[in-house]
This record gives structure tokens, sequence and C-alpha cells, in this order.
């Protein structure tokens, strides 16, 4: 008997840059995907990305200059949207009003008010929607808060944790140091992972937050320490460097009875210690990324691992460290009103070295 054939998830990618690249990579080896448009500013832009990822197999993919354009003339199921970070809450809302399911790179927006409206209008949906970040999908994290729900290890006091990154020169000249593109600096872009993986694990509003940030003379933050106190109870204390060649991003998990260190940025190495030594407990091995929870959602297999929650709890801690940066005072998220315009202005008030 001949093998019935799938109907495939057909996603168009906006935005042709290189985290669009590597969602690319991750979902044309999908054998229940097809990569049905490829968008972004200009059509030479998709068409040299088209080349680069998908060679003369991709020839018939079309590319498009513009999402309207895209949603115009080619019939998409969902879409990644991998663009400069301040464009994510008009391109998710355009996404969702087409009938689109959402994967949107990190960070989900740069404004709690639009984190909410982004919340809302997925609810009135009823679209998947995930975020991008590294660390939620994978075997490590998944153990990680299973720990902290059960109380495990007793109860989650402390977090620490540093994300170092060559980031300052790497993004010279690029969209990322430009707030107006960026909505602020390593903060919000690979420390983004770092923060995630704090406020994914907590699950917990942020409900004080203290923040030091130094520009090193550029638009937008470079380094960063942060202190955050959770509404239940849980407090943490997390450095972002964007200045520095050695590159890593562990944590440190505090309980009453024992310790877990992880990686913060990938997920990739877990060490639990209960008695002295560590102990590496035995975890499955899936492929553990977002592009996988994500089409597996869509296609009724899995739950979602990150949801616009994620997304709400991280903007609000966001808006708070910039504003607490720049005023010097402890900023309280939940009690800002939900409509408050952020103080998107603080990254470039923030003081420079």
């Amino acid at each position: 008997m001949a093998k019935k054939k799938v109907k495939k998830l057909r996603i168009g990618i906006i935005g042709c840059g290189g985290m669009g690249g590597a969602h690319a990579q991750r979902m044309k080896g999908m054998e229940e995907v097809e990569i049905a448009a490829l968008c972004d500013l200009t059509e030479e832009i998709a068409g040299a990305f088209r080349q680069r990822h998908f060679g003369d197999a991709g020839k018939d993919i079309p590319i498009y200059a513009g999402s309207t354009r895209m949603y115009a003339g080619t019939k998409v199921d969902a879409v990644v949207i991998a663009t400069p970070h301040t464009t994510h809450f008009g391109l998710g809302m355009e996404a969702l009003d087409q009938g689109c399911h959402v994967f949107m790179e990190k960070p989900m927006v740069t404004s709690a008010p639009h984190a909410y409206e982004l919340a809302a209008k997925v609810k009135e949906t009823g679209k998947v929607f995930t975020i991008g970040y590294n660390t939620s999908c994978t075997p490590a994290f998944a153990y990680l808060r299973e720990k902290i729900r059960t109380n495990a290890f007793g109860k989650l006091e402390l977090v620490t944790g540093y994300l170092s990154q060559y980031w300052m020169k790497a993004t010279v000249g690029a969209w990322r140091q430009d707030p107006a593109l960026s909505g602020g600096g390593q903060a919000y872009d690979s420390g983004a992972h770092l923060l995630n993986s704090l406020v994914w694990s907590v699950e917990s509003r942020p409900a004080g937050v203290f923040a030091f940030v130094d520009n090193h003379g550029t638009k937008v933050d470079i380094n960063s320490v942060i202190s955050i106190r959770f509404e239940n109870g849980v407090m943490a204390s997390i450095c972002i460097s964007g200045n520095c060649p050695a590159g890593a991003g562990p944590m440190s998990f505090l309980f009453e009875n024992g310790r877990v260190d992880i990686d913060g940025w990938g997920g990739g190495w877990i060490d639990v210690f209960v008695k002295g030594e560590p102990e590496h407990p035995e975890l499955p091995q899936i492929d553990g990324t977002p592009d996988r929870n994500f089409v597996d959602t869509v296609l009724g297999r899995c739950e979602p691992k990150t949801s616009p929650l994620n997304g709400i709890f991280h903007t609000e801690l966001m808006d708070a460290i910039y504003l607490a940066a720049s005023t010097g005072q402890m900023v309280r998220p939940s009690a800002q009103p939900a409509k408050k315009a952020p103080a998107r202005k603080a990254a470039a008030k923030a003081r420079k070295a």
C-alpha cells in the first residue's frame, strides 16, 4: 500500500538575516515543513538568502519585499519572524490577523503595553504563538523547572548568573546598536536568553528591580548588573557583559537543600549538587530547539514550551531594568499600569563610560 502523503505545514520566513538563516536550516530538514515564502525589505535580500540556504533546490520559493506582499501572493499556515526587535509587535499582529501561527524570535516585543496587546490578540485568534528563546525547550531546563515546581531540593531561594560575549565590537554599525530598531542593547539581545532562562524557571512576575547600566560610549547598553526580587520571594542577581571575548552563560539556582548549576545561555549542560560531588542527571536525547517545539505544537503533538506570558514577564523586566538604570531607583514592575508607556529612552539616558 502506498504511503499516504502528509499535508505539509507551509511556513513563511520574515527576516532574511542571520537568525532567519538559522531557522531556515533547522526547518528545511523537517519532513512536515515546506518553506513556502521568504520576505525581507527587498527582493534582492530575500533572493540572496534563498540561494545561500536553499541553492538551486529552492529556486521556486517565492520571494517578497514586505510582509503585506507576501500574504497577498502566497498562502502560508505559519510564519517565522526574525527581524529587528522593535518591528516584532507590528509584524506579529499582522500575522495573527492573517490567520497564521507565529514563531517569534526573541525578544517578543520591546514594551510591556505591546506585550499585553499581542497576548490578547493571540488569545482572540487561538493561534499558536511561541518565542525563540534558547533554553526553554531543552531537557536540562525542563528538569530544573520540574525540580523547582516540586520543591525536590527544598524551596528555591536565590539565582545568580552571568552572560559574556564580545557583542559591542561584533555589532558595530549594525541595527542591534540602533535603539530605534533594537529597543535596547546587549541585555535585550543575547542577554535575553539568560533573563528568560531566569523568568521561565522561576515562573513569577518580577516585583522589584534595581540595575546599573554602562553603555561604553554607544547608544545602547553594553554591560549591566541587575538585581531582582520576584513576587514569589526568589531573589536573583544577573550580570550581562557585551565587552568580553570569553563567551559564557552559567547560572546557579540555590535551594534550601542543594544547588543546580546550568548553562543559562544554551541549556547544554547541568550539574546538581546535593551531597558535595556533582550529580549528572540522565536527560532524554531530543531535538530541544524552539523550532521543533513550534512545529510539533502546531501539528498537535505537544504543548508549547513558551507563550506570550513569557514575553510579558520578560518585557516587564526589561522596562524595569532600563527605568531603574536611568533613575537610580528600585522599580516595581507589577505596580505599573499595563497601559503605561514604557521608559524606552532610558537606555540612552543610562550612564556612559
